[in-house]
């Protein structure tokens, strides 16, 4: 779990550091900006952005029942966060499983990614699907099962 909050840490603490050198020259309105530049991608960046994850067996469990794809991610991957945001509200809809907090997670993903943990990898109807396109996704969503 510690990985995941790495960068995000580290984001604000360059952005105290960023901050310092505007705020003693006497321009603490660039220093403010600053911080709030590095605050947002600090959040991006977290896994405060992403559904609450549960386990790989426990959303395969789900998806089996509701029939909703289930999305592996990790904190700190833009292609997730991209996929994230173009989904919008939708992203409630799927069952995300963080590969850093569950190791069946990640070895699922290392078995259909030929030993890489490449995410995110979506499995659909027990198909797995590795970057695909957020507005394919979407339609994945929005379809009846």
């Amino acid at each position: 779990m510690r990985r995941a909050w790495t960068g995000p840490v580290l984001l604000l603490i360059a952005a105290a550091g960023a901050a310092t050198g505007p705020i003693v020259q006497g321009r603490p309105g660039t220093g403010a900006v600053l911080v709030v530049v590095f605050v947002l991608l600090a959040g991006l960046t977290s896994p405060l952005v992403f559904p609450r994850s549960v386990g790989a067996v426990e959303a395969r469990r789900r998806s089996a029942a509701d029939g909703r794809p289930v999305v592996f991610w990790r904190p700190g991957c833009t292609y997730c966060l991209r996929l994230r945001l173009r989904l919008g509200r939708k992203a409630r809809r799927l069952h995300w499983v963080d590969i850093w907090r569950d190791e069946a997670g990640a070895a699922a993903v290392r078995e259909v990614n030929d030993g890489n943990e490449t995410v995110p990898t979506l499995l659909v109807a027990g198909r797995a699907h590795t970057n695909p396109d957020p507005a394919w996704v979407r339609e994945q969503v929005s379809s009846p099962r």
